[in-house]
């Protein structure tokens, strides 16, 4: 018992300090949401895209991760886009919340071949703060460091740059997030001050028939401070109906890099979109010494598509039927 106590402090200040500044990415971007993964999404489809994301990581386990997300991109003129994003995220006794401001620019490569390049860039402001009131005595540790006398908080303000490749149905992205460092006056320098951290993401949608999808994806994850870095490989199945309503169903393996041959998360997603109205569930069970402690995480998107409206260049058409005009 006390290995799993002090393998899930370990864990969870390791997430922390994977969250700080980011929201961590679970299976978010795959609810049809890639501006999650990287600001060069922004605008790419007929619509005003939100989308809200609320997200529970091992459940049963007391202070584990929460947080709550709200994006909305739309195209701005012919070839650009713009998109915000606000966060709040619960982690023990941290806690945090940003916002990101993100503008995409489209570029034609080839026309006849239909090849796409994207730009984009995000400005990042993120308040994080550690919750002193919160903390308790333990029998180890019986009374609160002194010098700790009031909530530790600081503010910071980053930035995150992408670059996106778009052939056909075909797409690879590349985002750098957290370019500059950041500040550590108010902790006590145990904590890196670099939250640089690189995202991969590519995939391809393959039409199986006239009504239905498959979408096989992966997406790949670095932090530059010491090198940890993760794989998801994802695959995802569509049918659309004859209004353009469609379903979805899919599954997602994630594992560490250095541990190709063990899962670390796992688990089932799906959903749906009826008219405007768009709504996903998945479900990750992490498969690690915390498994008999925890029933797993699970992260809930409920979005809506608004003002439709083609644009004159096919560069910010959607990865998806280029015949269904109410979906990006």
């Amino acid at each position: 018992m006390k290995n799993i106590l002090k393998y899930l402090l370990v864990l969870m200040v390791v997430q922390s300090s994977a969250q700080e500044l980011n929201l961590p990415v679970f299976t978010q971007y795959l609810a049809d949401n890639d501006f999650v993964v990287s600001p060069t999404f922004a605008g790419i489809g007929d619509n005003f895209r939100i989308r809200a994301n609320g997200l529970t990581q091992w459940v049963g386990i007391k202070d584990a991760p929460r947080n709550a997300a709200l994006y909305m991109d739309i195209r701005m003129a012919s070839r650009s886009g713009v998109g915000i994003s606000a966060y709040t995220d619960r982690n023990g006794n941290t806690r945090q919340q940003g916002l990101k401001f993100s503008y995409a620019h489209h570029l034609i490569l080839d026309y006849k071949t239909r090849q796409y390049l994207s730009f984009g860039l995000s400005y990042n402001i993120n308040s994080f703060k550690i919750d002193f009131y919160n903390f308790e005595p333990t029998y180890e540790i019986p009374i609160v460091d002194p010098n700790i006398n009031d909530d530790r908080a600081v503010m910071n303000n980053n930035f995150d740059i992408g670059a996106l490749y778009r052939l056909r149905k075909f797409w690879l992205s590349f985002n750098a997030s957290n370019i500059l460092p950041k500040k550590t006056d108010a902790f006590d320098g145990l904590e890196p001050n670099s939250l640089l951290n690189f995202q991969v993401y590519s995939g391809y949608v393959i039409k199986s028939n006239n009504q239905s999808e498959i979408e096989p994806s992966a997406f790949y994850q670095n932090f530059a401070s010491d090198n940890r870095s993760s794989t998801d490989i994802n695959i995802k199945f569509r049918r659309y109906n004859r209004d353009d309503d469609f379903f979805w169903f899919g599954a997602s393996y994630r594992f560490l890099n250095d541990q190709v041959g063990k899962p670390l998360n796992i688990g089932p997603m799906a959903g749906f979109k009826k008219s405007i109205v768009y709504f996903s569930y998945a479900y990750q069970i992490t498969l690690n010494e915390l498994t008999g402690y925890n029933s797993g995480t699970h992260a809930v998107t409920i979005g809506f598509d608004f003002l439709q409206e083609l644009s004159d260049c096919p560069c910010t058409e959607g990865k998806y039927d280029p015949g269904n005009k109410l979906w990006q």
